[in-house]
């Protein structure tokens, strides 16, 4: 399905600043893995995302997606493809167009077989009330709101929703809840899970809470340093806790624990 491999992205390279942000990764990840991904500020998970999505080129690497190299494949294209969701709920949305214009460029750009300057439908738009009404946040009933009014759990589940109007080959999420409260955090990680399992949807989410990334989905990844240095399915998964990941992160990146956002988290 998707497959990075021997990707590698150093940035501001031969200046004091220099960051090797990925080194050397290798990832095969089948058709409907949920894989969640947990490391420390600055270990890579983000830039691992944002490589797959086309937000830079890599400096070697190659990406796959079903068997076609997109490593040079640019942003918008890969858009047909692949979502993305961030950590801002307001990344991703035109906060001055309204929640159904935002429906509907997220439906032009997702759809292969449509121009971008298509209109849609009455009984697209009917359609769009429909997903809306699964959100159970009354969006439904504000289809000519503008994004920017809408609440910061409510412009979250929008994004989700555009993000998977047409349902994408692979789904990236990350963090994509960490800046909403609890109660609306816990409410979009459930839409979240219905959505992927409802349509099938290969999915990569970073995640900075130990017992999600344990519990969430079917295989963990935990990166370090750009690398990954653990990677966890099935029985081995099925019954780890918190406690031997962070001892199996320490046995595997020679390294100790220290992120405070991590451990908090957990």
């Amino acid at each position: 399905m998707l497959e990075v491999n021997h990707l590698s992205k150093t940035f501001q390279a031969g200046s004091i600043h220099e960051k090797k942000a990925l080194q050397d990764i290798c990832l095969k990840v089948k058709p409907g893995d949920f894989i969640t991904i947990i490391g420390s500020n600055g270990a890579g998970k983000s830039t691992l995302l944002n490589a797959v999505a086309g937000s830079f080129l890599p400096d070697s690497g190659r990406i796959l997606l079903d068997d076609q190299d997109i490593t040079f494949m640019q942003e918008h294209q890969r858009a047909k493809y692949i979502g993305h969701l961030f950590q801002d709920p307001l990344k991703g949305t035109a906060p001055h167009m309204s929640v159904k214009e935002n429906l509907t460029l997220a439906s032009l750009s997702a759809d292969q077989k449509k121009s971008p300057f298509s209109w849609i439908s009455r009984r697209e738009c009917e359609e769009f009330q429909e997903r809306l009404k699964t959100l159970d946040m009354g969006l439904e009933d504000r289809m000519d709101t503008p994004v920017g009014n809408l609440s910061g759990g409510q412009r979250q589940a929008l994004t989700l929703l555009m993000a998977t109007i047409i349902p994408p080959k692979l789904l990236l999420l990350d963090e994509h809840t960490a800046a909403l409260d609890p109660k609306a955090a816990e409410k979009i990680m459930k839409l979240t899970q219905e959505i992927v399992e409802k349509y099938h949807i290969t999915c990569l989410m970073v995640t900075h809470q130990m017992k999600q990334a344990l519990h969430v989905g079917n295989r963990t990844l935990m990166m370090n340093g750009g690398k990954i240095v653990l990677d966890i399915f099935g029985e081995e998964r099925s019954h780890m806790t918190i406690y031997d990941l962070m001892e199996k992160f320490a046995d595997n990146s020679g390294d100790v624990l220290e992120d405070d956002r991590i451990l908090l988290g957990k």
